[in-house]
């Protein structure tokens, strides 16, 4: 058993992110569900539709919730998911975190939220042209 993965994402983000993901790792080795809301969405539905997912994807070690910008429709969302047991929620998801994420599927929930939160930390360089000289 293993960590379920949550993405709660604005439509579009999550899915380009997953796929990318998972086109550089080869697969995908957690089991991941994708939730994304519209401009036009009715946020108690996503919730509930996030809700169901959190359901299906525990099996016993808890499931994380990756989202993106802060205090955003996904991350309100995200944050009432984290009410319940075994769930945690990082928000500003972004590729090196998915990515860093999904190198570490064995570590436990709160482990994995480390992993999220310093990916998407160490992710975030000045990329200086005289670097390479």
């Amino acid at each position: 058993m293993s960590v379920g993965l949550l993405v709660i994402t604005h439509s579009g983000i999550g899915d380009a992110l997953l796929k990318t993901a998972e086109s550089m790792l080869g697969f995908c080795p957690l089991q991941v569900a994708l939730v994304e809301a519209s401009g036009s969405c009715e946020p108690d539905e996503i919730y509930a539709q996030a809700l169901e997912a959190c359901r299906h994807l525990d099996q016993g070690q808890g499931v994380l919730v990756l989202t993106d910008m802060f205090g955003s429709t996904p991350s309100n969302i995200a944050s009432r998911l984290v009410d319940r047991i075994a769930i945690q929620a990082v928000a500003g998801i972004s590729l090196p975190m998915l990515v860093r994420v999904l190198n570490y599927p064995t570590l436990n929930l709160f482990e994995l939220v480390n992993k999220a939160i310093t990916g998407g930390h160490d992710g975030i360089l000045l990329c200086d042209s005289n670097e390479s000289d």
